[in-house]
């Protein structure tokens, strides 16, 4: 899925037309740390319920980080043959652009996919939990049909659907499951305001194609909305997470410590909340300085600002709220 884009440095081609400069452009290195971020998340809910596994969170973020690389090459591949890209306002392609032959970059796509796919299963093994390879096999597919096959879902507006349920809730509950054998309750709303910041890179990204993408049938979710619409939702998909993380880390307070038997209460109700509250305050300045350039109308290239600093934020609300649920949980 085509999230976090910020920066990249482009050169001209030989026809005077920009173009990508490396391989490392098109799976968009900078995108990887926010691919993580609910990784972190459930692995804090993880830590705050006395199961964490280092060997398994990393095989997770491996995954994660493969489904993440797996889908940029993906996009890549089926939006240029389609031209989609042709007319696009962010950085160009490797496979619009001509410089690589569109087989090279679906081979490479379905390389990824493959790695994710060994990384996942050696997850299972050690999980024992067999029947997630349903669950990794539909994460695979719906990767590569968000552009790809003869319907792709990208183009009528369901990209946000996939993005909340696999990079959201999929990949938080996902990995606290392999360790917990559970999923508690409270781990849930944060979850889904993770998969929230995970909406808000793809709604800014397809903001700023708002205007090119119907020429080529692709009717994403900004289109559908229209400008103003699509606006309105990207700041909903940040602000409404720190409400959905302060309440999850108040019902994990009141769910008790991560060994019931102690009875938990080594943090104080007070402490708990000013936690609970002040963590969403933190993370408010990056919330306003994502949404200051879609809010002061921005457009096409100059919402890459926006990416950038949407995917830093959905890497800090994976950190913090990680952190302040296995503080507030002792």
């Amino acid at each position: 899925m085509e999230r976090v884009v910020s920066g990249e440095s482009v050169e001209s081609a030989q026809d005077g037309g920009p173009r990508a400069t490396s391989w490392a452009e098109v799976v968009r290195l900078r995108t990887l740390p926010a691919a993580v971020a609910p990784v972190i998340l459930g692995a804090g809910a993880a830590a705050a319920m006395g199961n964490l596994s280092v060997v398994r969170v990393l095989l997770a973020a491996g995954v994660a980080l493969a489904l993440q690389v797996g889908c940029n090459l993906a996009n890549d591949y089926s939006d240029g043959v389609r031209g989609t890209d042709d007319e696009r306002s962010g950085p160009p392609r490797l496979t619009a652009s001509g410089q690589v032959a569109p087989g090279t970059v679906k081979l490479a796509a379905f390389v990824v996919f493959g790695l994710g796919a060994l990384l996942g299963l050696a997850l299972v093994v050690l999980s024992g939990h067999w029947w997630l390879l349903i669950i990794g096999a539909a994460a695979i597919a719906a990767a590569w049909f968000y552009t790809g096959g003869p319907r792709p879902y990208g183009y009528a507006g369901l990209g946000e659907v996939f993005v909340f349920v696999f990079f959201g809730l999929v990949a938080t509950v996902g990995t606290t499951y392999v360790q917990a054998g559970t999923v508690p309750g409270w781990l849930w709303p944060s979850a889904c305001g993770i998969g929230l910041l995970a909406c808000s890179l793809l709604m800014v990204n397809n903001l700023r194609d708002i205007d090119t993408d119907p020429h080529h049938g692709k009717m994403t979710l900004a289109v559908r909305l229209g400008e103003q619409g699509a606006r309105r939702a990207f700041f909903a998909m940040l602000y409404l997470p720190l409400l959905l993380g302060a309440v999850g880390l108040l019902w994990a307070r009141d769910a008790g410590s991560a060994s019931p038997a102690d009875g938990g209460g080594r943090v104080s109700p007070l402490l708990s909340l000013l936690i609970s509250v002040g963590v969403p305050l933190l993370l408010l300045p990056l919330v306003r300085r994502a949404t200051a350039p879609v809010r002061a109308g921005a457009r096409g290239r100059d919402l890459i600002g926006s990416l950038r600093d949407a995917g830093l934020l959905e890497l800090a609300y994976g950190i913090a709220f990680a952190a302040a649920t296995v503080i507030i949980t002792l």
